[in-house]
């Protein structure tokens, strides 16, 4: 009983003082210690970790694009291959930035270098498109290969419809899949 009080008396005085974070010489007086707030602290203190990159996804299906493109870009310099997949996807939908396919292309490239599914199949899908990339149907044809031997179901649906992109993005703006070259 007597715990639960001091834990109640704690929290009413953090709301009471309004929980402001306050850093100076002597240290800082009520750091963050959850939330989008600290996810960003250890963005800006240059770490990066499993929680603080999967927390980015949160981060921009919340609309904060800029803060999960600043966060995803750190993580995936750092290798975090789903943070590349992300950084293509911002990039491939203008969120956060201009619209940039050749920088989308790109993160799918290094995201398939190193070895990750999601990866393999987007760079595939761009190889086949010639979207952000000059189009090689043979070497799409093979990254979308490797991603379906390594089970991720999208690509095995894609080998089934003969390679058609229409058949995994069928409400895909053309336009914006046209080949660049």
């Amino acid at each position: 009983m007597r715990l639960i009080l001091i834990s109640t008396l704690c929290v009413a005085t953090s709301v009471a003082a309004g929980d402001i974070t306050v850093t100076d010489e002597d240290g800082t007086l009520n750091p963050q210690d959850t939330g989008f707030g600290r996810i960003m602290s250890n963005v800006e203190d240059g770490q990066t970790d499993m929680v603080t990159c999967a927390t980015g996804y949160y981060i921009t299906k919340s609309g904060r694009h800029a803060p999960a493109r600043k966060l995803f870009k750190q993580c995936a310099e750092a290798g975090y291959t789903a943070a590349m997949t992300w950084m293509s996807q911002l990039d491939n939908n203008g969120l956060g930035a201009d619209y940039d396919p050749d920088a989308a292309a790109s993160w799918d490239h290094r995201a398939a270098q190193a070895g990750d599914p999601i990866g393999k199949f987007n760079h595939g899908l761009n190889l086949l498109r010639g979207h952000g990339i000059a189009q090689d149907e043979a070497a799409g044809r093979a990254l979308i290969d490797e991603a379906a031997q390594d089970g991720l179901r999208i690509a095995k649906s894609l080998q089934q419809s003969d390679y058609d992109p229409n058949s995994v993005t069928p409400d895909a703006d053309e336009w914006k899949y046209a080949p660049l070259f």
